[in-house]
């Protein structure tokens, strides 16, 4: 899944940044409103962790955007301001839920669960196709009754193509949604991740169309 990290604060972002890829989350930090206003305007993510107090602006002017763009997106903010007024106007302007600093790491992966979860109600719990089940919260895949177990990259790859099935994507839109904006990826990152669909989930899975970029067919 794919957060976006809005938080000015150097040494939090920077421990949320290195916390949430070591749980496997693609993360995009940005420190201010308008580079996020921007990143959420060009990128789709599943997850969005707001402060509100920015150098350029109230953190909670960008829930609006996010929830026009993709209502199903998972926003939570997290913030010193913590009177009961205060978190009422946050979820009253749409968050999903609402965190007061400081807070525990373990608190926060669990929140943002329950955000992804709630947004997977929203818009249908499991991704199917074929004998194929996907559960985005859980994280977990299953062919059939048997549980398959897939590298964190290669699990995203999966969910990216189900979820675009029928469209061809790009070598450079699959990039985009592995990794986090300004990370250096290795020229052959995206076939590496699909072998690796291929030799878990089956070869005919996953569809090369040469010169443009690869596609899960519509029809199981």
């Amino acid at each position: 899944m794919r957060v976006l990290l809005v938080e000015d604060d150097p040494l939090l972002g920077s421990s949320l940044l290195a916390a949430l890829r070591q749980e496997g989350y693609v993360v995009d930090w940005h420190r201010g409103l308008a580079a996020a206003r921007l990143a959420a305007d060009t990128t789709q993510y599943g997850i969005v962790l707001v402060d509100r107090q920015l150098p350029d602006g109230e953190g909670l002017d960008l829930i609006p955007r996010l929830r026009e763009r993709d209502p199903l997106t998972g926003i939570v903010v997290i913030t010193a301001r913590d009177t009961v007024r205060d978190r009422v106007l946050g979820l009253d302007r749409g968050a999903d839920d609402y965190l007061v600093k400081p807070f525990d790491l373990d608190e926060l992966l669990a929140r943002m669960r329950a955000a992804a979860r709630r947004s997977c109600e929203r818009g249908g719990a499991e991704l199917r196709h074929g004998d194929l089940r996907i559960d985005p919260v859980a994280r977990r895949v299953w062919r059939g009754d048997a549980s398959v177990e897939l590298p964190p990259r290669a699990y995203t790859l999966l969910v990216e193509l189900i979820r675009c099935r029928g469209r061809v994507l790009t070598r450079r839109q699959l990039e985009d949604a592995l990794y986090p904006a300004g990370e250096e990826v290795e020229s052959n990152a995206v076939e590496v991740h699909v072998h690796h669909l291929r030799r878990r989930l089956g070869s005919s899975l996953v569809r090369t169309v040469r010169g443009l970029g690869y596609t899960i067919d519509a029809d199981a």
